[in-house]
């Protein structure tokens, strides 16, 4: 089981590292674009979720590879749930139905690893 976490862990960091990096890399014209929910909210709220997503992404990974702090590595999967949750409820209300499939998969790993690390499988 510890690998299939580390799997899914690893899964989650790559899935937000590059939504992250998509988040900070695009101009704000160019990232509502691409995703119109943007297109609601201020400048800066794609930023800070891009900056959150990468911070997840690395506390998934490096405070076990390091073991610093491993207690971050549930932490991180918990926090990046949120994020997932919240995404799901700015796309149910816009009527986006079709962009809650990544979301609800993503809220499920981001669920079995932050249960897999806070409980029988913790470092």
């Amino acid at each position: 089981m510890n690998i299939v976490l580390w799997v899914a862990a690893g899964l989650l960091a790559a899935a937000f590292l590059f939504s992250g990096a998509f988040k900070l890399a695009l101009s704000h014209e160019k990232y509502v674009a691409s995703q119109p929910w943007a297109a609601d909210v201020p400048a800066w709220v794609p930023r800070v979720i891009g900056v959150l997503e990468l911070l997840g992404a690395a506390g998934l990974i490096l405070p076990a590879v390091l073991s610093v702090a491993p207690i971050l590595v549930p932490l991180a999967a918990t926090g990046l749930g949120v994020i997932m949750a919240g995404a799901m409820v700015v796309h149910v209300r816009r009527a986006e139905f079709a962009a809650l499939a990544p979301n609800v998969v993503l809220l499920i790993l981001a669920a079995f690893v932050a249960w897999g690390r806070f409980g029988p499988y913790a470092f």
